[in-house]
């Protein structure tokens, strides 16, 4: 099990709690609160270690885009970076719903 963070600068606030996805095979949930400043953190638990740079890389590119304070957690079982964007892009629906 690998545990990466990340943290990145915000500016606005995420009205509420989200819950996505489910980890299993090839797959992975997304936890989203409202964070208590304005940064979002991003807490990342893998099964798949060595890809710290392609996480960073795909945190990177959604928070250039994205920029609610919020406190992520990631629990990951092999997704691919296309279904964390989906996962992540879900979230921030269901937050704002």
């Amino acid at each position: 099990m690998e545990t990466m963070n990340f943290e990145y600068p915000a500016s606005t606030e995420v009205p509420k709690r989200a819950c996505v996805g489910v980890v299993a095979s090839g797959d992975l949930e997304v936890l989203l609160q409202p964070s208590k400043d304005s940064k979002s953190r991003v807490t990342i638990q893998t099964s798949v270690l060595g890809f710290k740079d392609t996480w960073k890389s795909v945190m990177d590119w959604f928070f250039g885009q994205y920029t609610d304070a919020a406190d992520i957690v990631i629990h990951d079982a092999g997704a691919t970076p296309g279904t964390v964007v989906l996962r992540l892009q879900q979230a921030v629906e269901e937050s704002r719903s």
